[in-house]
């Protein structure tokens, strides 16, 4: 799955992570996903670490598309972590588009996980341990408050 998620209810953080070669499809159907999960609350914000992508298939309207579609309300921060010059100018590119929408939320692009972490007023990544996965059926009864 090159797109996958994990819930911190507490830090009221989306932690999520892709990889490989992503297409539009695949960022669709994640975004379909974390809607979907009863979980999830808008108002969270995310750190999106894509340090291991290594191609994202999308169009210039497929990244339009991606930014006009809320998920993330518009006081959401949301830092995405790229792999290199291409992921980080398209992350770019879909955050401007997302500045430019109805509800646009605060997206930062970055090429180092601590900057990222930084911006969103993280001081170390949140250790995985209690927090709800998205494809952990175990999980699902040990949220977190």
């Amino acid at each position: 799955m090159p797109m996958r998620y994990i819930l911190d209810r507490e830090r009221r953080l989306v932690i999520s992570t892709a990889s490989d070669r992503l297409t539009f499809a695949e960022v669709m159907a994640y975004r379909t996903r974390l809607q979907s999960d009863p979980d999830f609350r808008p108002e969270f914000n995310e750190l999106l670490d894509g340090r291991t992508v290594t191609h994202l298939d999308v169009t210039i309207d497929e990244a339009k598309e991606i930014a006009r579609r809320p998920v993330f309300s518009e006081t959401s921060l949301r830092a995405w972590v790229a792999s290199g010059p291409a992921v980080f100018g398209m992350g770019r590119l879909i955050a401007t588009y997302n500045e430019y929408s109805e509800t646009p939320s605060q997206i930062s692009v970055f090429y180092d996980l601590p900057s990222a972490l930084q911006w969103l007023g993280l001081e170390v990544l949140p250790a995985p341990i209690g927090l709800k996965a998205e494809d952990d059926e175990t999980a699902k009864d040990d949220k977190i408050p």
